[in-house]
């Protein structure tokens, strides 16, 4: 005689919120990384030639955008109780 046991779809379930989460948290991190590399290009184009004449004479207000930066205990992904 086999025993059977209840088949548990909550194993299931939490893999795959797992899985979500970790893709979440990989999304943020690709989209942080961009934003970043987009601000130095910018940033970079307005000191460099020819970019500095370009800025000089037809974008005058444009200024030097901002890096992100984040403190220490916002980038440690959020704790998940159960």
């Amino acid at each position: 005689m086999s025993e059977r046991y209840p088949d548990l779809k909550s194993n299931q379930n939490f893999l795959a919120l797992q899985s979500q989460l970790e893709g979440t948290e990989n999304r943020i991190s690709v989209a942080r990384r961009d934003y970043i590399e987009a601000v130095r290009r910018y940033n970079t184009e307005l000191r460099t030639f020819p970019g500095v004449i370009w800025a000089s004479t037809l974008y005058r207000n444009n200024k030097p955008m901002e890096t992100f930066t984040v403190a220490e205990e916002v980038t440690r992904p959020p704790q998940v109780k159960f």
